[in-house]
Parts: structure tokens; C-alpha cells; sequence
């Protein structure tokens, strides 16, 4: 291969990459550009061809002159650049966010000749940035308290109740169908308390046997059982003078429930396998989706237990109970999820799809409608989320009136429709149905057990 023939070859390849190219000269005269850098710029490469690189107006440009009268740009002292974000200013006046690398060219004997910069073009790169931002201070306006969206009189009378909890150190109790959003109201509690910026600690009492939940909760000693291999703090220790969060506490055990019940009177623990006691300063949030009054009576709850654990009470609304929050809790699903899904080109929500919203009954709470909006912006084919984008089971059958709250064999079958739905959906991969369902692998792990389904 000729020399004329190379130049052509690396010609072809320099104006074939996405990045923008440069070749200045010691004045700082553009000397060539390949075609990316002129359409990142707006100019003609004719225009830019001999006229100086101040002209495309870089932010990141450190003027600098030797006594020579040389070296218009800094870099020339530098030697390189590498990974320089800044902007540049097309013809038309508008701002090109980019990264820009760049090196020194030099001759045969080492003498500086010139320059070579690359560029890269990150404008959507930084205007995702931009968004996100902004749907962040969104999220934390009026419309917000501590991760909690809504702002119908439902909402803010549990926001008062949270308030009330958060400064009180008793027990708190935190009731609400699945799916209301229960731990984000422990979280509230925590961050707008005195213990905010202490450890908030979470347990799931449904989800872990009764020897591996005392283990989990108290912690135990080297030899205590089969596998502990070494001492181990459990949870209340982890927690410190923070709050343990214990989710789904109508699931413990009888004979958890008795030896929790000693931790909350005497402020104490033992590790499973020793006698000595562990004082312990945590505070007890603790949440279910069950009427504990009913366990009481069926004698799956302690009464004694039962009474420390509901010291101060904070109920969470169901989505049928706050509808006039769907448009708000919609927007900013949507918000999320589109950053989620950037690459689809879905600009708005219908006025039917948020009328079929309004007229659902929503068994599954907020959760449900977060995993339909998942749902949509995977099956949505135009710019709009129309009604037929959503899950059948919301637009088959709207009502114009709520529908009554299903009794809890009704809830129990909804729940595991909905998680084999989900499994068949990821193809059997629990992390993507979790992430469907707005769940924990965890819960993913105690609903197949309690459902008796094969992973």
C-alpha cells in the first residue's frame, strides 16, 4: 500500500466514527475535520478550514501564548487532555455538550507540529441528567412528604399520623393492605424523627423460618445451631439507637412474638445459644397487612403482645380510598419509568387511559398501578399510553363505582395469579419478576413458599 492510498484509508475511517475530529496547526489554525465534527459544530467543513478553533467558542479552551508567539491553546503545554467536558457553540447559537480528548502531534525529530482533538457528543446524555433532576426536585415538593406521594385528605391525615409517631419513642404500628406503601411510611417515620441519620434497619418476618428469624433478629453465638459457625449480632444490635423495622409482623411465630415481647418490656436480648443479656436502645416500627384484632381472637397473635406492638397506630389508605391522588401518582410514574425506558419515544398519558385508571378498583394499591405503567410502556407502539396498553385485567372490566374489597381467599388468589403471571412473564427469573412486581426477591422467595409453588 502507497502512501497515497494510506491517506486515503485513514481519510475513509476518520470521516466514518461518531466522534467529532480535529487537526489544528501551533497557531491554533484548523487545518482538517472529518464530517462528525462538522455536523456536531453546524459548520461547513469549508468554514472551518483555516480559520482559528476559537470559532467554534469551547468552554474548556485555556488560551496561552510562548515567546515564540506560539501555542494558541494550553494543551500545547500540557501535552494532552482526557475525558474534558464542556460545551462548544454551533453556528445556529446553540449549546453541544461534549467530551473532548485531545494530544500534541509531533514530527520525526519531536518537534510539535500541531494538534488532533476528538469530541463526542453527550447533549442527551446531559439533558437525561437535566431531567432527572428535575423529576427529583418534583418528587420532593408540596406533593411529597419522605417518599410519599399524594395529597388527598386521606394522605395527609397519614402524614399527620406519621408526624405524631415520629415524635414519640413507642412502638408504632403501621397498618394497610399490600401494596399501600407501608415502608415508606416506617422510612417517613425514621427520617422525621430525632433518630434520623441512625441506622433504619428492616427484617421480613414472612420471609425467613422461625429458627433463622430469632438468629436474624437477636443473633447468635458460635455452635448454636447446625451451620453457625461464628458469633453473629442480629438485627436489634445492628439497629443501635436507630429504629428496626419489622414488615409483616402478623407472620411471626408464637414463640418469636414471646421472646420479642421481652425484648420490648426490658430493653434486652440474648443471641441464640447464650444467656447473657445485650441491652438495646432501638425503636420498634412494625407493619402488617392483617387484622391483628382477628389473630388475637383466632389465637394466632398474643394479646399480650399484640397490645406493645399497637402502641401507636398510623393506617395507610388504599389507592380506592385517595383516587383523586391516580393523576399525581401517574405523572410521576410515568416520569420514572420513561427515564427507565428512554429509547421508546412515549411523550403522555391519554385522557381514556386516565379515566380507565380512575374507574379500577386497584386491589394491588400503588404497587399495582406502578407495575401497570411497567406493564404499559412495554406494550405501548405509539407516542401516547393509550387504554390498550394496559394490563386486560384493569380495562376488561372498569367500573364506574369501586368494587368491594375482595375477602382474603379472594386476595390470597389475586396475589398468586399475579406471581406466577409475573414468573412466566421473566421467564422463571425471580429478580426481573420481583422488579415487575415492585417486591423483594425476598418476598418473591415467601410467597412461593406460601403458595406452595415450585420456583
Amino acid at each position: 500500500m502507497n502512501t497515497r492510498d494510506l491517506d486515503e484509508y485513514w481519510r475513509t475511517v476518520v470521516n466514518t466514527i461518531q466522534d467529532g475530529v480535529m487537526i489544528v496547526d501551533t497557531k491554533g489554525r484548523i487545518v482538517s475535520v472529518n464530517s462528525a465534527l462538522s455536523d456536531i459544530t453546524g459548520y461547513a467543513r469549508e468554514e472551518l478550514a483555516g480559520a482559528s478553533c476559537t470559532i467554534i467558542n469551547c468552554t474548556s479552551c485555556e488560551l496561552a501564548r510562548d515567546n515564540q508567539e506560539r501555542h494558541w491553546c494550553a494543551m500545547f503545554q500540557k501535552g494532552e487532555l482526557r475525558c474534558q467536558r464542556c460545551a462548544v457553540t454551533r453556528k445556529d447559537g446553540r449549546v453541544v455538550h461534549v467530551v473532548k480528548n485531545a494530544s500534541v502531534l509531533k514530527d520525526a525529530a519531536g518537534t510539535v507540529i500541531g494538534a488532533v482533538e476528538t469530541m463526542t457528543d453527550v447533549s442527551e446524555l446531559m439533558e437525561k441528567q437535566t431531567q432527572i433532576e428535575i423529576y427529583r426536585r418534583e418528587l420532593r415538593a408540596q406533593d411529597a412528604y419522605h417518599g410519599l406521594l399524594g395529597r388527598s385528605p386521606a394522605m395527609f391525615q397519614a402524614y399527620d399520623m406519621i408526624g405524631n409517631a415520629a415524635r414519640s419513642d413507642g412502638p408504632v404500628i403501621i397498618y394497610g393492605e399490600s401494596g399501600t406503601g407501608k415502608e415508606l411510611a416506617a422510612r417517613a417515620v425514621h427520617e422525621a424523627s430525632s433518630r434520623a441519620g441512625r441506622p433504619f434497619i428492616k427484617v421480613n418476618c414472612a420471609a425467613l423460618s422461625e429458627s433463622l428469624l430469632e438468629s436474624e433478629l437477636f443473633g447468635h453465638v458460635k455452635g448454636a445451631y447446625t451451620g453457625a459457625h461464628s458469633s453473629r449480632a442480629g438485627r436489634f444490635e445492628a439497629a443501635g439507637d436507630g429504629d428496626i423495622f419489622l414488615d409483616e409482623i402478623g407472620d411471626m411465630p408464637l414463640t418469636t412474638q414471646v421472646k420479642l415481647l421481652r425484648v420490648i418490656e426490658e430493653r434486652v436480648v440474648e443471641r441464640v445459644g447464650d444467656q447473657q443479656p445485650i441491652p438495646v436502645a432501638a425503636r420498634l416500627i412494625s407493619a402488617t397487612n392483617r387484622d391483628l384484632t382477628d389473630l388475637v381472637a383466632r389465637g394466632a397473635f398474643r394479646r399480650d403482645f399484640y397490645y406493645r406492638v399497637n402502641v401507636i397506630p398510623v393506617r395507610m389508605p388504599s389507592l380506592r380510598e385517595r383516587k383523586e391522588d391516580i393523576p399525581l401518582l401517574a405523572e410521576a410514574f410515568f416520569r420514572r419509568i420513561k427515564l427507565k425506558y428512554g429509547d421508546k419515544n412515549i411523550q403522555g398519558i391519554s385522557r381514556e387511559t386516565m379515566a380507565a385508571l380512575a374507574q379500577y378498583s386497584w386491589p394491588g394499591n400503588v404497587r399495582e398501578l406502578k407495575s401497570a405503567f411497567e406493564y404499559a410502556f412495554i406494550a405501548c407502539r405509539g407516542e401516547v399510553l393509550e387504554p390498550r396498553d394496559l394490563p386486560h385485567d384493569i380495562t376488561g372490566a372498569p367500573s364506574a363505582s369501586p368494587a368491594p374489597w375482595p375477602m382474603a381467599d379472594d386476595i390470597r388468589e389475586i396475589k398468586k395469579q399475579r406471581l406466577i403471571q409475573a414468573l412466566q412473564a421473566a421467564g422463571g427469573n425471580q429478580s426481573e419478576a420481583a422488579k415487575a412486581l415492585g417486591i423483594s426477591r425476598t418476598t418473591i422467595w415467601s410467597q412461593l413458599k406460601r403458595f406452595g409453588l415450585k420456583a
